[in-house]
């Protein structure tokens, strides 16, 4: 996969040594000692910006592997869990064991704050490549997918179908289109900022116009498509999309001439979990073959462990033009991206 991601610079610029931070921590194994006492724990806690699905899904397989130790998954929105943490640590409340969301900008800032809790799953050193994990070994990209346009193949024929964002402000898709917001999704706050570098604010304005279905989540656009709510989406998570349509749904993705967004999610430790022990075995399993293979296959998502194999069917990366957002310029960007986006879509 290393190839497949050469171009991934939003991630590198995530992940840039803080300073006074601590060498990683060596890799370590789930090793029979670690399984009897996260099974003792009984318990792990997940806030997760994952398909509520798909997270669920990842959760029976731990609980299938590692009988005796429950996953309490809580999904929201990744600016949502945010906020969570936010407010949690900032009153000295530990309820959360693993944290994984799609905004990168998450992890500068819970590292700044000194909230992770170093760990090195022995998968994470032996496959991920070195730019997309924490040289303090603090996080590293869980899973990568892509925020594209897609369309409803009922409503919409493939010859007039929309080729490029700069399509989606043809006056025949006023009324017809979806998009989620940037205030609750990170994968749209990253796409938000990513366009907006590579088109304009312009361009937003103009689509604002348009009458545009407005969500939350980046998973809620390709079920709209699904339901035929609306004919088109704006933007949205590749990975409903590809689930959808392999489950037979008539929905198509689009790779926009000037680029689809790749957005990545990183995912940690916390310092003060309260199930440390399930809390790092479960971390550990996250990043094993086989939960990566299973997040590919059932949860459509791109992954960075060299030995996962993409379906057929699926466009590689290496046939789809990126843009990739800057997080270290991202993170001084966020309330002025809300702000500005507020203007032209509303709350």
């Amino acid at each position: 996969m290393r190839g497949k991601f050469a171009v991934a610079a939003l991630v590198a610029a995530a992940l840039i040594p803080l300073t006074g931070a601590a060498q990683a921590p060596a890799p370590y194994d789930a090793t029979p000692q670690l399984v009897a006492a996260a099974t003792k724990e009984g318990k792990v806690v997940w806030y997760s910006a994952t398909d509520v699905k798909v997270a669920e899904k990842l959760a029976s397989a731990f609980e299938a592997k590692y009988p005796g130790i429950k996953v309490q998954v809580e999904r929201a929105g990744a600016e949502r869990l945010f906020q969570r943490i936010n407010q949690e640590y900032g009153s000295k409340i530990h309820a959360v064991d693993v944290i994984e969301t799609s905004d990168a900008v998450h992890f500068i800032h819970f590292k700044k704050n000194g909230w992770l809790q170093p760990a090195v799953p022995s998968d994470v050193a032996k496959y991920w490549p070195k730019d997309q994990r924490d040289p303090d070994g603090q996080f590293a990209v869980y899973r990568a997918h892509l925020s594209i346009i897609a369309y409803n193949t009922k409503l919409v024929q493939k010859a007039d179908a929309p080729k490029s964002h700069a399509d989606l402000l043809n006056p025949k898709w006023q009324g017809k289109l979806v998009k989620a917001h940037p205030g609750y999704s990170g994968t749209i706050m990253t796409d938000t900022q990513a366009l907006s570098q590579a088109l304009g604010w312009g361009y937003f304005e103009k689509l604002g116009k348009q009458k545009v279905m407005q969500v939350q989540s980046s998973t809620e656009p390709p079920k709209k498509l699904a339901l035929g709510e609306r004919a088109v989406m704006a933007d949205g998570n590749e990975y409903n999309v590809f689930l959808l349509k392999e489950a037979g749904e008539p929905i198509e993705p689009v790779y926009a001439t000037e680029g689809s967004s790749l957005v990545v999610g990183n995912a940690a430790l916390l310092k003060n979990a309260p199930n440390p022990n399930a809390a790092r075995l479960f971390y550990h399993f996250m990043f094993t073959r086989e939960a990566q293979q299973a997040n590919s296959d059932v949860g459509g998502l791109r992954s960075f462990h060299q030995e996962v194999k993409e379906k057929a069917g699926r466009t590689p990366l290496s046939q789809i033009k990126l843009l990739n957002p800057d997080a270290a310029a991202l993170e001084s960007q966020v309330e002025t991206i809300k702000k500005k986006y507020e203007e032209y879509f509303g709350t």
